[in-house]
């Protein structure tokens, strides 16, 4: 079993910042790369920020600026610094990495189950 579990999700005024913070856990050989999806109500799931293994970002152009994507191997985990939030950032975060696990042939792609980010005065 492999489980990403998220948090560091919340209220927080236009203009502030939020950090959230994904850790893999489980039977894993290898991850390769990890991301931040996001889904606001009535709207479909977007990427955010992704990250190689080999540390290349790339950012969604509506936050490119003010959201930093970054990992750290040793401990399984992918962040996201959010700065400067707007309302329209309001948002289901999910957190989406590739794996490998013993016994299983390539990659399987696992999702976290969400934190809530809420931007609002």
């Amino acid at each position: 079993q492999v489980q990403l579990v998220e948090s560091g999700g919340g209220l927080v005024q236009p203009g502030g910042s939020l950090a959230l913070s994904c850790t893999a856990s489980g039977s894993i050989v290898s991850i390769y790369g990890m991301g931040w999806y996001r889904q606001a109500p009535g709207k479909q799931r977007e990427s955010v920020a992704t990250i190689t293994a080999g540390g290349s970002t790339n950012l969604t152009d509506s936050v490119k600026g003010r959201f930093t994507i970054s990992r750290d191997d040793a401990k399984n985990t992918v962040y996201l610094q959010m700065n400067s939030l707007k309302p329209e950032d309001t948002a289901v975060y999910y957190c989406n990495a590739e794996i490998s696990r013993p016994m299983y042939i390539g990659r399987i792609n696992y999702w976290g189950q969400g934190t809530q980010v809420t931007v609002s005065s």
